[in-house]
């Protein structure tokens, strides 16, 4: 784990070199830093990154445009850490391929135990591609080994996010999941008051696997309750 590449982009110099230093007594060395979205964009087209740090507020180019920039030369995980507190700000950063998001000011310890979350879940899920197990449910078929999803015979783009939580759905069909429990479980955290970044995943996964978001049948939601994962094979049966 500690042997992951990190990016970590701000132009608050303070930052970054905070994060450079909590980051080192954690042992993790493999760590660039830059203060411009272009320069930041420049190095994760030269080297490859198995976590990215993203500040919002750039003076170049704000994060969210990076981010969606950045999406299109990798799917590493994306925390944002932004002093922008407000809720609009939070699912923005979800709904265009952040994985995560705290606010400023942080506590250090925090951001280094959602990365190492973040890292060991990914470790998880490539030891789980091993086993090179698939999932065909008629008009879509997702394929661990070779993070694909397929719909109607088309490949569809997903973030490793949304992989990994429709591979735990497929794993566990049937069941219901609180909000709270899928954030632990596949984000590999307990921190409450993180509902929206399960919600905003399952709503993004819903349109790429072709579920009714307005009268779900696949990822069902149990007011009240939880999430269940319907195969889509048995949705449909009931129909």
């Amino acid at each position: 784990m500690e042997s992951a590449t990190i990016l970590a982009v701000d132009d608050e110099v303070g930052i970054l070199k905070l994060l450079e230093i909590t980051l080192r007594k954690e042992n993790f060395t493999h760590i660039d830093t830059a203060s411009s979205g272009k320069s930041a964009l420049q190095r994760i087209k030269e080297k490859s990154y198995d976590m990215i740090l993203l500040d919002i507020m750039l003076p170049d180019l704000s994060g969210f445009e990076l981010c969606s920039e950045i999406r299109k030369h990798t799917n590493a995980p994306i925390i944002f850490i932004s002093a922008r507190s407000t809720d609009f700000d939070k699912l923005t950063g979800l709904g265009i391929g952040g994985d995560d998001y705290i606010t400023k000011p942080f506590n250090p310890l925090e951001v280094i135990a959602r990365i190492k979350a973040i890292l060991r879940r990914q470790q998880l899920m490539k030891n789980a591609l091993q086993q090179n197990t698939s999932y065909d449910y008629g008009y879509l078929s997702f394929h661990p080994e070779s993070a694909t999803l397929i719909v109607k015979g088309q490949p569809v783009d997903c973030t490793a996010k949304e992989l990994e939580l429709l591979h735990f759905f497929c794993k566990h069909p049937n069941h219901i999941f609180t909000t709270a429990q899928l954030y632990e479980l596949v984000w590999g955290n307990d921190v409450f008051g993180e509902e929206k970044t399960v919600t905003i995943h399952i709503s993004k996964l819903r349109k790429k696997i072709g579920d009714d978001t307005r009268k779900p049948a696949i990822i069902v939601n149990l007011r009240g309750i939880g999430y269940k994962f319907i195969p889509p094979n048995e949705a449909m049966a009931c129909e």
